[in-house]
């Protein structure tokens, strides 16, 4: 059965076997929170990589058991990163979070060519999956953080990313709608074409277990009554389960606006690594980051 509200993640995990969280440099409330947390519901075992005074001093503020966790010595935020990666290739770990280090060495971590969790010619993108008040049923959304403006096989892989994870949350055959500003094919257009040609790899099953329509306006894609007025017909016009954007200015936007103006919740991993990874936004709420530990998790493999 599909997932309709993000809570409904933390029933499902209590069916699988626990996962491992590692988090890189873990010296701060926000993140030690999240991940006891996190603990505290079942959902996975957590470990901690950063300054040991300064995670124990933190739990003590907190109130937070510091036994709940292992903690790994490593009061270097470059070597903390890097550390929280090796323990994932070692398989002592199944899902790597941002601690108080920089998003750079975070993602500098994650990339090393030698140590880091990128396979060859591996691509890495973002995927939130969201739960907005307005919109009939959850929505996950690509990219918004991480590729400015996505090639055409970065959008295939996106694609793939985007229907994985809404497989891991129940959908039997998700819809993609590859976003663009018109329902129309326009050949000045360079987002209008990928999408059309996306839309035929979907149509001769090139595209993981969904279905993909476009171009598609936002309008037609998350609204039945719109699409029926523009005439747009298909699986995925007006009831779209996830959304492929053309740009990161496009997708962020998006992101923002439902967040900040229409009170929406959300998870959101890091995808095409070799364990999924969670990056959370300073402007996250503490509910946003559980849920981005609970998505990482259903998704872990």
């Amino acid at each position: 059965m599909a997932i309709s509200k993000l809570d409904q993640m933390f029933d499902l995990l209590k069916t699988r076997s626990k996962k491992r969280i590692v988090a890189a440099y873990a010296n701060d409330s926000h993140t030690i929170g999240a991940v006891s947390m996190a603990i505290d519901k079942g959902l996975v075992d957590g470990t901690l990589v950063g300054d040991k005074d300064t995670i124990h001093k933190v739990c003590a503020e907190e109130g937070i058991d510091v036994a709940k966790f292992v903690v790994v010595h490593e009061p270097n935020e470059i070597k903390a990163a890097r550390k929280a990666v090796e323990l994932i290739n070692a398989g002592e770990g199944d899902i790597l979070m941002k601690g108080l280090v920089s998003t750079d060495n975070y993602m500098r971590a994650i990339l090393n060519k030698e140590n880091g969790l990128l396979p060859p010619k591996g691509v890495l993108s973002h995927v939130a999956v969201m739960q907005i008040p307005t919109y009939h049923k959850l929505l996950f959304v690509s990219d918004v953080a991480v590729i400015p403006y996505p090639d055409l096989n970065q959008k295939t892989a996106i694609a793939n990313y985007l229907i994985e994870c809404a497989m891991m949350l129940g959908i039997e055959k998700p819809k993609v709608a590859a976003i663009t500003a018109s329902e129309k094919v326009l050949p000045s257009m360079p987002s209008c074409v990928e999408a059309s040609i996306l839309a035929k790899m979907s149509e001769r099953k090139q595209l993981r277990g969904g279905v993909l329509d476009g171009p598609i306006s936002l309008d037609v894609a998350i609204d039945a009554e719109v699409a029926q007025i523009k005439g747009v017909g298909g699986e995925v016009a007006g009831d779209a389960d996830c959304l492929l954007f053309p740009n990161i200015e496009a997708g962020n936007v998006f992101y923002k606006t439902v967040t900040k103006l229409c009170g929406a919740e959300l998870g959101a991993i890091v995808c095409g690594t070799k364990a999924p990874a969670v990056l959370s936004s300073r402007g996250d709420s503490s509910q946003s980051k559980l849920y981005s530990i609970a998505l990482a998790a259903l998704v872990a493999k």
